[in-house]
């Protein structure tokens, strides 16, 4: 017989049975996850983005909280790492001060003492009304899937917002009420919203008893403004409200956040966020396409750089109705949460560490998900939308697969 090429019917034979082993092996993946695995699906590569073993690796899923992976990722491609939000604000002949948030999801008690110390610094003695413009939002509507419980998780976004929308309080036991932050004067707000509650500590989110977010978060901003007004000495005299800033006032001081965007997404990666996760999504959009905001622009700048930083062949594989993971209407694809694990990889220390593990986790009612980096750099991702939460052992069972490699 003579040595070389075999017959082109034996090539065939040989290609048959490669890819129907090569097919055997992907679904022998599902099935030895069977017992784990209801409704998911999982992946693993290596460091280089070459899959080591998935399944239902093109099925997208409802990903949770694992999308604020992407949200980091766009951000850090559209507004850049040294990105600072800012803040303006304004004063008219009558004194009153205007204030215009911009979307600032850092605008905390700290930043306001800040920025009251350099209105002085630059002339300002009194304060008279405040007025907060929430022009640069024009939203249709909250964050689709905010829920109405009094959690910080479901805090509503504003232009203009301080102390993530949220109150930390402490309630005595003959029920009086104070802050629980010693950065944070008491406000008439957190004693309203301590109504009913036993004694004890609570962060709770300021539309507890399901308020107009924008006429709520502009009531906090303003009691806030004042008290400290108050402590620092700056006179006073007049109310608050939401109103744009008029063509006579001035622009006084611009302030930049104190945090570059690195330090804010520390807060919605490993913290989770959702607060500060939409409103850099917002952010986004708005960078790109100018104010006001809108969750349109937010989402056509999410899908361009998604693409620009996937490849084409991801389109359909993430939709991002917004960017905390909140939504049920999100979704996203084993195969494409790899690849954005792959990009992320540089930034992977911004994800919680837990026991070698850098690990981003999304879960809310039937979803139980996890995504990150197994020791030695390698990316996975682990779907279940599903009422059992086998997360855990699934991935224990994965490190048993993919044990550490050498550098």
């Amino acid at each position: 017989m003579k040595r070389g090429f075999p017959p082109v019917g034996a090539t065939i034979f040989l290609l048959l049975v490669f890819l129907i082993f090569d097919r055997q092996s992907v679904f022998a993946d599902c099935r030895s996850f069977s017992d784990l695995i209801h409704n998911g699906g999982y992946g693993v590569t290596d460091r280089d983005g070459r899959l080591l073993s998935s399944c239902n690796a093109d099925k997208p899923f409802v990903p949770a909280s694992i999308l604020k992976i992407a949200t980091a990722l766009i951000a850090m491609q559209v507004l850049g790492p040294d990105y600072h939000f800012q803040s303006e604000w304004y004063l008219d002949a009558e004194e009153n001060l205007y204030l215009r948030g911009n979307g600032d999801p850092f605008l905390v008690a700290e930043e306001i003492v800040l920025i009251l110390g350099r209105l002085e610094n630059l002339g300002v003695r009194r304060i008279n009304d405040i007025f907060i413009d929430n022009s640069s939002y024009d939203l249709e509507g909250q964050v689709p899937g905010r829920g109405t419980s009094d959690n910080p998780y479901d805090a509503p976004i504003s232009a203009t917002a301080v102390n993530f929308n949220t109150v930390a309080i402490r309630v005595g036991p003959g029920q009086e009420v104070r802050s629980a932050e010693v950065q944070t004067p008491t406000l008439p707000l957190m004693r309203e919203l301590a109504g009913g509650l036993k004694p004890g500590e609570y962060r709770l989110n300021i539309c507890r008893d399901r308020c107009q977010p924008e006429a709520r978060s502009a009531r906090h901003v303003a009691e806030l403004l004042r008290a400290l007004q108050r402590e620092r000495g700056i006179a006073s005299n007049g109310g608050d409200g939401i109103r744009a800033v008029p063509a006579g006032a001035v622009l006084v001081y611009t302030h930049p956040n104190t945090r570059e965007l690195n330090e804010v997404l520390i807060a919605f990666l490993e913290h989770s966020n959702n607060f500060v996760a939409n409103q850099v999504f917002l952010a986004c959009g708005a960078a790109r396409y100018g104010y006001p905001a809108t969750w349109a622009k937010a989402r056509r700048v999410a899908a361009e750089t998604l693409t620009e930083l996937l490849g084409p062949e991801t389109v359909g594989q993430v939709r991002m109705v917004e960017g905390s993971g909140l939504a049920r209407e999100n979704r996203v694809t084993a195969r494409a949460m790899l690849k954005l694990l792959q990009v992320f990889a540089p930034h992977a220390g911004l994800l919680r560490e837990q026991d070698g593990i850098r690990l981003k986790s999304g879960s809310m009612a039937g979803v139980h998900n996890y995504a990150g980096y197994l020791p030695g750099g390698r990316p996975f991702a682990i779907l279940e939308n599903q009422p059992a939460n086998t997360r855990d052992r699934l991935l224990e069972r994965l490190q048993t697969m993919f044990p550490e490699e050498g550098p």
